[in-house]
């Protein structure tokens, strides 16, 4: 493995309507994959993204911003026809958000079809971490499904990491029995897995805490992080007691849009440094609490980089 852990984020990437203050609309980029991944090159992380765009305008835009921001981009192909795919985010006044998606056509559900695909994996196969989501697993088929459970398999038998949050999104899966389906095949090859207890009751329906970290620890997952939000995380590794990391200064949401990918970002950061879990958690905590502040899936660069200074 090289000196300077890497990892490949794979997942797709989408342009973001939202509203300012005052009520004006603004086009920016989202997804949550993609959020982790600029929140960990911002954080010094060797980043790269796998995806797919399309060759106009918009995606030309995107891919100069993500080459701003850091990101590897060579593993990102270019669909000639397709485009984008567009989500718009509300916010209720508690900073709650709700998602609207114009996305089944997006060139990222093409990307196996696409030529390079395979060289792009062989690449992959090479990473020191491999990070996706069940919305990464929610736009492909079952082909597609089992070549991201080849690659996650490929990089634990070199002795890499493979970190999955199941990112419930039920409008993404025909039923939830599928996207049950899809997860625990993907997390078979997993290592750490950062699931929201609220997603959790969704999927899995209202169990305890305890009995859904069983669960994936079960399917052969070391580590599962659980994110509560405001009320913190809890980190349970496999035969050792639960501990709680509290978040560090809650403060009143203005947007959670991005509030779990920031947390992963700043964990998953923490880890590939070699800090503990527990610090790697409360780093997770406190990008959150930064995100949350701002409008945006992504927010801008200065208030993260001031925040995190301070």
């Amino acid at each position: 493995m090289s000196e300077e852990p890497r990892i490949a984020i794979i997942g797709e990437a989408m342009l973001e309507l939202s509203q300012d203050p005052a009520g004006n609309a603004k086009l920016a980029y989202g997804g949550d994959t993609l959020n982790t991944a600029v929140y960990m090159a911002r954080l010094g992380a060797p980043v790269d993204y796998i995806t797919a765009l399309g060759v106009d305008p918009y995606s030309e835009r995107m891919l100069s911003a993500w080459k701003k921001e850091g990101l590897d981009t060579r593993s990102v192909l270019r669909h000639l026809s397709r485009l984008p795919g567009l989500y718009a985010i509300e916010t209720s006044p508690q900073g709650e958000r709700s998602f609207y998606y114009w996305r089944s056509e997006s060139a990222a559900r093409e990307f196996f079809a696409l030529d390079g695909c395979a060289d792009i994996l062989d690449k992959a196969a090479n990473a020191d971490w491999l990070y996706l989501s069940g919305i990464t697993l929610s736009i492909f088929d079952e082909d597609g499904r089992r070549k991201l459970c080849q690659l996650a398999s490929e990089i634990r038998t070199s002795g890499g990491q493979v970190a999955f949050d199941p990112n419930y999104r039920p409008a993404g899966w025909t039923s939830a029995a599928a996207a049950r389906k899809a997860m625990e095949a993907f997390c078979r090859h997993a290592s750490i897995v950062l699931p929201t207890i609220d997603d959790e009751h969704a999927l899995f329906g209202m169990h305890t805490e305890a009995e859904h970290c069983a669960r994936w620890h079960d399917l052969g997952l070391d580590t599962v992080i659980m994110k509560h939000g405001p009320d913190g995380a809890t980190i349970h590794i496999r035969g050792a007691h639960p501990e709680h990391i509290a978040v560090p200064a809650p403060l009143a949401a203005t947007d959670t849009t991005g509030a779990g990918d920031s947390f992963n970002a700043a964990c998953l950061a923490g880890l590939m440094r070699g800090k503990p879990l527990h610090e790697a958690a409360a780093d997770g905590h406190r990008l959150a609490g930064i995100v949350v502040q701002h409008r945006g899936a992504i927010i801008p660069k200065d208030a993260m980089v001031t925040s995190l200074s301070e």
